[in-house]
């Protein structure tokens, strides 16, 4: 009920600002030109059309008073320098996902997500009702940053192989590419992990700079190309069970617009966050279909791996909540909501998912 709720309020709140809209041009409201930079590829028109569902809307909202333009990475910055870019002013927006700045404040992986963490309703209900949002404001408020969700990708894939991966012992020295805290439990077992951004993936995999690559799932994977270089494909993707996209807003930048903008930026956030979703759950299964008919192996991890990596990523969350107390602040609260609701989709959702997935038509 409350992702249905929350859907029902952002539908209806896009709508009242859609009709008020022209009456924006009566109110003297100043016009403005921001610029958005992506952390993904124009390609990949999924992932990178939440920045321009953000732009778009906000434009609508405010009769084009309010005009948002994005641009993809690399254009005015890297993949990874996006929030870099906001916190000091040189865009005043990015679309982006924060867990790439793990280096500079563990806590910021929570906004994102951390392997075997919520799935994508679980991660919006923490966000939107589970005081997430309030959270992880004042992780971004050190940073100079406004933050709203903007996008998520589902259970990511576990990955791409050149070798099938049978046991814990194949892991070591491993070179994969991976961010995040999901890079943390690779290196804990042995890998190597890389940062790589998503453009370049293919590349690496094909030179052998790296042995194995994940990003997100079926539909931007083959986009890349990556069955025509690695064959074995996993799952599920562990490291990233509901990955939330942001927009990353300058405080500075924030502070200065009227409230009616605001608002067109937290209307225009929701209802691409929602979009995305959709259109991954869309575009993945066909997607998936091309990729088998063209020869991928599919697998998934065998228990045994997957356990031995949830046990590494617990230790590793309980060892920063030990060193980081922004990081234990939200680890107490996110924590306690990560329990209460696993406990309730065993009981009623997954056994609603076990069950249709175990019948035939």
């Amino acid at each position: 009920m409350q992702r249905r709720s929350f859907i029902t309020k952002a539908t209806i709140g896009a709508g009242a600002a859609a009709i008020a809209a022209p009456a924006l041009g009566q109110t003297g409201l100043p016009e403005l030109r921001w610029r958005l930079t992506s952390g993904f590829p124009k390609s990949l028109d999924t992932i990178y059309g939440g920045a321009e569902e953000v732009s778009r809307r906000v434009a609508q909202l405010t009769n084009n008073r309010f005009q948002i333009r994005p641009f993809a990475a690399g254009e005015i910055v890297g993949a990874f320098q996006g929030i870099d870019a906001v916190q000091a002013g040189t865009v005043e927006m990015a679309h982006t996902a924060s867990y790439y700045w793990v280096g500079k404040n563990t806590a910021l992986g929570f906004d994102t997500a951390l392997p075997f963490g919520l799935n994508n309703r679980q991660q919006n209900a923490w966000l939107y009702h589970g005081g997430g949002m309030q959270a992880m404001a004042e992780v971004f408020r050190e940073f100079n940053l406004v933050a709203f969700p903007a996008g998520n990708t589902g259970v990511q894939t576990g990955g791409w192989f050149r070798q099938e991966i049978k046991g814990l012992e194949q892991l070591k020295g491993l070179k994969m590419r991976i961010p995040g805290f999901g890079g943390r439990v690779y290196a804990a077992l042995g890998a190597l992990p890389q940062q790589i951004a998503g453009g370049e993936i293919y590349q690496a995999l094909e030179r052998g700079t790296v042995d194995g690559a994940e990003f997100v799932g079926p539909y931007d994977d083959e986009k890349l190309g990556f069955f025509k270089v690695a064959k074995f494909y996993y799952a599920p993707g562990w490291q990233e069970p509901g990955a939330t996209l942001s927009t990353y807003v300058n405080q500075k930048a924030w502070d200065s617009l009227p409230a009616e903008y605001k608002a067109a930026i937290e209307v225009a956030s929701a209802e691409a966050n929602v979009k995305m979703m959709a259109e991954y759950d869309a575009k993945n299964p066909p997607a998936l279909q091309r990729l088998v008919n063209g020869g991928t192996q599919l697998r998934n991890w065998p228990t045994a791996i997957l356990e031995a990596k949830r046990k590494v990523a617990f230790e590793i969350y309980a060892e920063e909540a030990g060193k980081n107390p922004a990081f234990k602040k939200i680890w107490d609260n996110w924590n306690r909501f990560r329990v209460d609701i696993v406990r309730w989709h065993r009981f009623n959702d997954l056994a609603m998912d076990n069950f249709s997935a175990a019948q035939r038509g």
